[in-house]
């Protein structure tokens, strides 16, 4: 058996389940979530435990099995208690605020960076003097939350010789001595 695809998910009081034709919809206080399951992977709903099993112990179905346990763990949790990350800006003049769900990012080049958020994903930023300047995102969706965090970084990537860019809060950057510390 597959260690992660046979943990049992155990879904917090109101948080509803439905599965109907491999599709299994998670609804709770912070939205709600859709996730389509391969027709191989059995998923079961009893007790306020969800279940799932695999026909075989092929190859292909012990990678879904797993998987798709994680991602409907990852639904569960986030209608329930829901997802936060925080991204730090290091450098100097960068800045970041907010009108609604747009962003505007300034990095360091010519122009401002402008990025419309989906209006799933609740966004906050903060700018303290003598501080960073703080971006903080907030989803049920983890994978939704994950990729544009992503793509925020891709925007100003956290360098070794400085540490300049855009990292998570907590982030550890492995710096590098530059080229006068071989002398």
């Amino acid at each position: 058996m597959s260690r992660i695809g046979k943990l049992p998910i155990h879904v917090p009081a109101g948080v509803t389940v439905t599965i109907k034709d491999n599709v299994v919809t998670v609804k709770g206080p912070k939205g709600e979530l859709v996730q389509a399951v391969n027709p191989d992977i059995n998923v079961a709903y009893e007790d306020g435990v969800i279940t799932l099993t695999r026909p075989t112990d092929d190859k292909n179905h012990r990678a879904l099995h797993g998987l798709y346990r994680a991602l409907i763990h990852n639904m569960v949790v986030g209608v329930s208690e829901g997802y936060k990350k925080e991204l730090e800006l290091v450098g100097v003049g960068y800045r970041v605020s907010n009108t609604g769900q747009l962003l505007d990012l300034s990095l360091g080049y010519t122009h401002n960076i402008y990025m419309q958020l989906p209006k799933e994903v609740k966004v906050e930023t903060k700018s303290e003097r003598n501080k960073n300047p703080l971006i903080i995102l907030e989803s049920a969706d983890k994978q939704l939350i994950g990729q544009i965090c992503a793509k925020i970084r891709s925007f100003r990537m956290p360098e070794p010789y400085k540490g300049k860019g855009i990292k998570f809060v907590g982030e550890e950057i492995r710096r590098k001595s530059g080229k006068s510390a071989g002398k």
